[in-house]
């Protein structure tokens, strides 16, 4: 069977000069379509039609034939049917052959797959089809208009979107056609039917706008989040990874996690980002077989040199975070916000410069310092493994006397079991216990004090200038070194080494103290906090000539 693929492509484009030979992220326009004929399993001829000596020779670099257009099928108003007609005749006088089917392929839509076409292709044969032509579904309630100005409805009953009846529209992506039913007035055969194509494949592209669009998609990585979170390591890293993938919209993102990470797995659910789960290293190791990522971020505590040097067999870039073992050696980036290099690396990107605040605190403004204390808030983050919330609530319901006219806030996670720890609201003692907020910032910005571990939300006191006092969850977390006083944070330590008598008397001392609370406030507003995601966002996809120097920022 022999199938002629022809792609017309004028010289004298308007909209956009010189469109098909333009460089679409660094290649000629043309040069898609060309190489989705060529790669195609049932494709045996590629021509291009062209009145361009210029595009003429691009084609031929590219492993195309070429028939040449003459000026009466390359005016404005000539439709493609006597254009793929008059290269039909061409090309079976060059070929010496009849073609069984003719396929028209534009070079305006350099989004299509191969893979599309040919199975256009299995489904015209299977189907016996004269004609099948690319369409994407787009049901929409839509209006007609009279020639005296009215308009009317194109549908019988009012639906959603989701239950009106499919309307085809042509994406110009290809039309196959038998040999016989190319005519110099149609391409169109009794038997028609429509293949429908993604969404992306069928970008058409007409205007400057489309172009962009186009070439943004291109230029799209697929980037897969490696992370864990449970009640022992703590959802840190499930945050973190959520906030990334959140903002890099532009690019397609897998969170995977491992099945026993629960409390992470129903943290990312409430998101609706896309995510897998594995049991086995076999099941991972199939995930990125079929997802095919061009970046893997890894958020999973120390990795071994070993590890990721068999990661970057499988992924072009390896991108680890709060990484303090030996594969940081390995890994393409390294983004440590917790912790600052003594020794600078080339590779490693360390320090508050590079925190990267959920969208809440982005748009939040700070509270305006207060002298008195009303409102104090507790967060130990989404599982509180040291239970360090029922130690400070038992502490201050013991003292709610010398707290009464101070509301306390227990902003507990979604990890961490109130019921069974007796951390619940009790109004008589002025404490209210709130579980797995939606907004944080609600609270903080009503905070005139807040208690909580040392892990990521530090960052998020700071951005929101309220006073804080932390405990750590255990020695990793001890380790983190922005939450000192030094940017307005009073550190009592590892947590388990706390007791009620050192919580009170911290809280009393604070409380009464507004000259240092409010020294506390100005530390962590001078700190630029906001500008970390796009620092962290560009290093992920390997722009990391930043225009400075990130280890003297």
């Amino acid at each position: 069977m022999r199938i002629l693929a022809v792609i017309p492509a004028r010289g004298g484009s308007k909209g956009i000069p010189r469109k098909n030979i333009r460089l679409m992220n660094g290649k000629p326009l043309i040069t898609y379509a060309i190489g989705n004929a060529k790669a195609s399993k049932y494709v045996t001829d590629v021509f291009v039609s062209t009145d361009s000596r210029e595009i003429a020779d691009v084609a031929i670099s590219c492993g195309a034939k070429v028939i040449e257009r003459n000026e009466r099928l390359s005016t404005d108003f000539v439709t493609l049917d006597p254009v793929i007609y008059h290269a039909k005749q061409q090309a079976e006088k060059q070929c010496q052959c009849s073609f069984d089917f003719i396929i028209t392929m534009q070079p305006t839509s350099p989004l299509l797959k191969s893979s599309t076409l040919d199975r256009a292709i299995e489904y015209t044969l299977q189907y016996d089809y004269d004609t099948v032509i690319s369409v994407i579904n787009k049901p929409h309630l839509s209006w007609g208009k009279k020639l005296d100005g009215a308009v009317f409805p194109l549908y019988e009953e009012r639906k959603n979107r989701q239950e009106l009846p499919p309307r085809y529209m042509e994406t110009g992506a290809f039309v196959i056609a038998r040999g016989n039913c190319v005519k110099e007035n149609t391409r169109i055969g009794e038997r028609v039917s429509v293949f429908e194509v993604d969404e992306r494949e069928s970008i058409d592209i007409d205007d400057a706008n489309d172009w962009t669009l186009t070439e943004s998609i291109m230029r799209r990585k697929r980037i897969l989040f490696r992370v864990d979170g449970y009640v022992k390591l703590g959802l840190g890293h499930i945050y973190n990874c959520i906030t990334l993938a959140l903002s890099m919209i532009e690019h397609d993102v897998l969170l995977v996690t491992d099945a026993k990470a629960e409390t992470g797995i129903k943290k990312i659910k409430e998101t609706n980002l896309p995510y897998r789960i594995f049991h086995t290293e076999e099941e991972l190791q199939a995930i990125i077989a079929e997802y095919r990522p061009d970046i893997w971020v890894n958020d999973c505590l120390n990795t071994t040199e070993e590890y990721i040097r068999k990661l970057k067999t499988l992924v072009p870039r390896v991108v680890t975070i709060e990484d303090l073992g030996s594969g940081v050696k390995a890994a393409d980036a390294v983004i440590n916000a917790l912790y600052d290099e003594d020794i600078p690396r080339k590779n490693v990107y360390s320090g508050y410069q590079y925190v990267c605040l959920r969208d809440e605190f982005q748009i939040e403004h700070p509270k305006t310092f207060s002298t008195k204390v009303k409102n104090i808030v507790i967060m130990f983050g989404g599982t509180d493994p040291s239970n360090l919330n029922k130690l400070v609530y038992d502490a201050v319901s013991a003292k709610s006397r010398a707290f009464e006219h101070i509301r306390f806030y227990f902003i507990t996670g979604i990890g961490y079991d109130n019921e069974i720890n007796d951390v619940v609201t009790c109004p008589e003692k002025n404490i209210f216990v709130y579980p797995n907020v939606p907004r944080v910032t609600k609270y903080l910005k009503e905070a005139d004090l807040v208690m909580m571990g040392q892990g990521r939300s530090i960052f998020e006191a700071a951005c929101m200038g309220v006073p804080a006092i932390v405990l750590s969850q255990n020695e990793r977390e001890a380790t983190h070194s922005f939450a000192q006083m030094e940017h307005g944070f009073l550190n009592l330590g590892l947590g388990k080494k706390a007791d009620a008598s050192l919580i009170t008397n911290t809280l009393e001392w604070l409380i009464n103290t507004a000259s240092v609370r409010e020294n506390m406030h100005h530390l962590m507003l001078s700190i630029p906090l906001k500008s970390g995601m796009e620092r962290v966002k560009r290093i992920i996809l390997g722009d990391d000539n930043l225009g400075y120097d990130h280890r003297t920022l």
